[in-house]
């Protein structure tokens, strides 16, 4: 319960997580430099459909929980086992 003639406004910008093109902007460029990588550096024209697949399937996970990829990431870097 707030306190009786106290106030503040809070914009949405300050809680909604940064976005690159629908998807958490970390994995945007991530996606998006191995996918220059490949398809411009190694010339492999053939992979792009397969890295926007993957942005288009990063944008409806994001929809659903837009920390995502914090969530994954921070699952990753846990040990599997703790040594006793």
């Amino acid at each position: 319960m707030p306190t009786p003639g106290y106030r503040i406004t809070l914009h949405n910008s300050l809680t909604t997580p940064i976005l690159l093109g629908g998807a958490p902007r970390r994995f945007a460029i991530l996606n998006g430099t191995i996918c220059a990588a490949f398809v411009l550096g190694l010339q492999l024209f053939y992979l792009l459909p397969v890295f926007i697949v993957i942005h288009i399937v990063a944008v409806i996970l994001a929809k659903r929980d837009p920390y995502f990829f914090e969530v994954v990431l921070r699952h990753l870097r846990q040990k599997k086992y703790y040594e006793v």
